[in-house]
């Protein structure tokens, strides 16, 4: 089926099923709660507190009886801090940072200070996303917006045991609204300076009753910027998304349920290179400054002034991420007796990226500088099977277990062109890469006693990885940023596994404590990319690490008060990192097995509810991430020797703190308030260490009020960003000819506005 084909039906499905509830409206029970009263992941204690619900172990189990590491971000908290996609919400997750850029295939994420930077499709990401059951293959699809959002699960460490092969730094769960028997549905409006704007809707409730239940989700969204492009005076680093979200259940009997889900989501980033904040480079070790005169009278001449306030670019290119993203799942549990379920989850997802970047940052010629202009096409798509089977709880062994199979398929096209001193070369290339996994799993406890168990887990995995590769170039030497014509292809095979070994025991009923040691696995990779070379046409060796956890996680105070502690050491071998190197005075970067990295540290979530309708909350996360031991390829400058340095986006220290207040005025009215600090020490963006790729520590306060009319079904939430007007970089890394250039995240400066919401 074709991508439009397939998305036309997604949306027209989507769009025909809210009105068919919404027209169910007349037999709709009176509106009691909001959606977000009725997240899933949410339910009520017999003492009335609050009990989170997660499914770190593919079953839900209370988040204070998981033995894993792992943050908790809500739908009702991405409201509050105007958020819609995973780099904004790893702002406020302790251990986790998001390496901003322009095009979606450049973007990922890091836990603990691990994650992996490339844009070539044969590299796995060390941060596995899973959204509602299915894995992403490749980071760009993650980093979408998200629709119909219910909650995040962040965890820590490697999760291979059951979230897939490539989860070596962590794993991401995603979890969307479910629909629901009762009718609900709301509308969503909200609108902040810098013209952004965003209509968000859901609706849910009975197709059939006792039968079929269903719920469809939309998005319409776009904001205009904060940096200006002096070359045509239009605003840019904004975007535009447009998305849809729906989910049919069907219960065909007391066993079966089956559920099928379609999403799409169309996204168009207009995020420039970056902006200049210096035309120097400082290297690294011996800081050395290299001055780029040139490029900074060109800068000049072009009404550009590179410094840390600078929100101006000039491209006579447009650089823009298009990006048309969606899929189809069906899921399947079944009640096989005696406390046994079956779950079949299969799914087809689909991805296509349009790139376009001003490769140089600049708008007019100029003698002695080259002008760079870059045009990629991205078409991949993935398959994915998924049996398992969970054991009833309460016997000597429960467990999780059941197979795995993946089929992936990307095709490129990349284009760059040059034009310099009144010299054009062109260079194209052709590339892609197939891959199939195939795994068995399971993890389970051995119950001792009700407060003693043990923890076994394994994942046995195959990788079968092939590309082909074919670059064109009107150059017979290298130019900037291109290389002469080559062609390649290969393919390997590699086996390997994944394991969780532990001990867990309950001190009391609220307080709990685990050891575990995990063996993380990231599989073979190939080096596919525009440049691509004879010294990246063999495969890299599997990245690969041992992990020991020991947490901690206690309730008390009639379970007002929880803080969860967890200490971590992480060990990585073969770590498959970016290497810089120049191609005729144009950076590139090429992937090796960079050697030897650690990561030690502890983190703790704190939260209270100190007073009636006031909750306090404190986050922190301590990561010593480090190059203990770095291979340098041959013929690397003295500078490759980096041993003993900081991983870059690890920053050593960060902190979220938050402190909400709500008050019922009366049985109709309700206000709030709140107010949150993020805080991160120094972090290095470079791999190369060098001194000027580095932010300094920064501190960003956030407020917002609420008010709520329960009547009505309306809430009216202001929101204020970076109160104080902090400037930070989500990004930093070397131009192309030259100087630094930085990305601007949305908070950049102070920015407010409002969300309203009416809910049926």
């Amino acid at each position: 089926m074709g991508f439009r084909r397939f998305r036309r039906i997604g949306l027209y499905a989507s769009v025909a099923f809210s009105e068919c509830v919404l027209a169910m409206n007349a037999y709709a029970i009176p509106h009691q709660e909001s959606a977000s009263a009725k997240s899933t992941q949410a339910t009520r204690s017999a003492d009335g507190s609050e009990e989170i619900t997660v499914a770190v172990r593919r079953r839900s189990e209370p988040l204070q009886k998981v033995p894993v590491s792992t943050y908790v971000y809500t739908a009702q908290q991405a409201i509050k801090d105007n958020v819609h996609d995973m780099q904004g919400i790893f702002e406020f997750v302790p251990s986790a940072n998001f390496r901003a850029n322009a095009s979606s295939k450049d973007r990922s994420m890091f836990i603990r200070g691990i994650g992996t930077i490339s844009t070539s499709p044969g590299v796995e990401p060390s941060v596995s996303t899973v959204i509602d059951g299915v894995v992403l293959a490749r980071p760009g699809p993650a980093t979408s917006d998200i629709v119909g959002l219910d909650h995040v699960e962040v965890m820590r460490g490697p999760q291979g045991t059951l979230f897939g092969k490539n989860s070596s730094a962590g794993a991401v769960n995603i979890v969307t609204a479910r629909p629901t028997e009762d009718f609900h549905a709301f509308m969503e409006g909200s609108y902040f300076s810098g013209n952004e704007y965003r209509l968000t809707g859901q609706t849910s409730g009975t197709l059939v009753p006792s039968k079929v239940i269903a719920s469809a989700a939309f998005l319409v969204g776009g904001f205009d910027g904060n940096v200006t492009n002096l070359a045509n005076n239009q605003t840019v680093n904004g975007y535009e998304h447009r998305g849809a979200r729906s989910k049919i259940q069907w219960t065909p009997d007391e066993r079966n349920t089956i559920t099928l889900a379609f999403d799409y989501m169309y996204q168009n980033d207009r995020v420039p290179t970056g902006v200049y904040t210096s035309t120097q480079n400082i290297s690294y070790p011996d800081h050395q400054v290299t001055l780029h005169p040139a490029l900074a009278d060109a800068l000049a001449q072009e009404g550009v002034h590179s410094s840390q306030n600078n929100t101006k670019v000039s491209n006579n290119t447009t650089s823009r991420s298009v990006d048309h993203t969606g899929g189809v799942g069906i899921t399947l549990d079944h009640d096989l007796g005696h406390g046994y379920k079956l779950t079949s989850i299969s799914a087809y997802r689909q991805w296509k990226n349009v790139q376009d970047q001003d490769y140089d940052g600049l708008a007019d010629i100029h003698a002695g500088l080259p002008e760079v202009r870059d045009h990629g096409l991205l078409n991949f798509w993935q398959a994915s099977q998924e049996v398992r089977i969970a054991s009833p709880k309460g016997h000597f062994f429960d467990y999780v277990a059941g197979l795995y199979y993946l089929h992936t398929n990307d095709r490129e096209v990349y284009q760059r062109s040059l034009l310099v001193d009144g010299s054009r070369a062109q260079g194209e290339s052709h590339y892609g890469t197939t891959g199939n996994n195939y795994a068995v799993f399971g993890e389970g406890n051995l119950n001792f006693t009700k407060k003693f168990r043990a923890i076994l887990g394994l994942r046995l995995l195959r990788d079968d990885l092939g590309y082909d590769m074919s670059r064109v170039s009107s150059s017979a030497t290298a130019v900037t940023g291109i290389r002469p014509s080559y062609a390649s292809s290969g393919s390997t095979s590699h086996n390997g596994y994944v394991d969780r070994i532990g001990l867990q025991y309950d001190i009391n009923s609220n307080i709990n404590s685990y050891f575990t040691y995990s063996h993380g696995y990231k599989g073979i990779a190939y080096n596919v990319f525009f440049n691509m070379a004879d010294s990246d046409s063999h495969a890299l060796k599997p990245e690969e690490n041992d992990s020991f956890e020991i947490g901690l996680k206690s309730q008390f105070w009639h379970r007002k008060v929880t803080a969860n502690f967890s200490g971590f050491i992480e060990d990585f071998s073969n770590y498959q990192a970016n290497f810089l190197d120049q191609v005729a005075g144009g950076t590139v970067y090429r992937m090796i097995n960079a050697g030897s990295v650690s990561s030690k540290g502890f983190e703790g979530d704190i939260s209270a509810r100190v007073l009636p309708g006031l909750s306090l909350g404190s986050n922190f996360s301590y990561t010593y991430a480090v190059v203990d031991k770095f291979h340098c390829p041959e013929n690397s400058p003295a500078s490759c020797n980096i041993n003993g340095k900081t991983l870059p986006f690890a920053p050593r220290w960060k902190f979220v703190m938050n402190a909400n207040y709500s008050h019922q005025l009366n049985e109709r009215f309700k206000v709030s308030v709140g107010s949150d600090y993020v805080w991160q020490s120094q972090t290095q963006f470079a791999l190369t260490e060098t001194p000027d790729t580095v932010q300094k520590s920064y501190g960003i306060w956030n407020l917002n009020a609420g008010f709520e009319d329960r009547k009505l079904g309306v809430t009216l939430t202001l929101i204020l960003r970076n109160v104080l007007d902090k400037h930070y970089f989500s990004y930093m890394s070397y131009g192309a000819i030259g100087g630094v250039l930085s990305s601007l995240s949305r908070d950049y400066g102070r920015y407010g506005g409002f969300v309203l919401r009416k809910d049926f």
